[in-house]
């Protein structure tokens, strides 16, 4: 007799902690469909506020064609700009003071 009454209680037990586990997952799936539902709305915000840019784009990106074009062009122009020989600077025939402003 005991051990049938402790079966029932181990069998009631477990049902217990299965219905407490179910419990806290639906509470965590409930959860996350809110969280998704939430970035749903963001998402759809993000696509009507740029709606407004989309035709921009393809003047924007023919734009950096145009720059990207243009680049060894540019490349080559600093290149040669840096390769010019500069003027020599002016020497001093003063004699160098050894601590600046220390100097009288």
């Amino acid at each position: 007799m005991t051990l049938i009454a402790l079966t029932v209680l181990v069998i009631a037990l477990l049902i217990a902690v299965l219905a407490i586990y179910l419990f806290a997952l639906g509470v965590l799936l409930n959860r996350t469909a809110d969280n998704l539902d939430d970035s749903l709305q963001n998402v759809r915000t993000i696509a009507e506020q740029a709606e407004v840019i989309g035709p921009a784009v393809e003047r924007i990106n023919g734009t950096g064609g145009v720059v990207v074009g243009a680049l060894p062009l540019l490349c080559e122009g600093a290149e040669r700009i840096v390769s010019q020989p500069t003027a020599p600077a002016a020497t001093s025939t003063a004699a160098p003071s050894g601590l600046g402003y220390l100097d009288v």
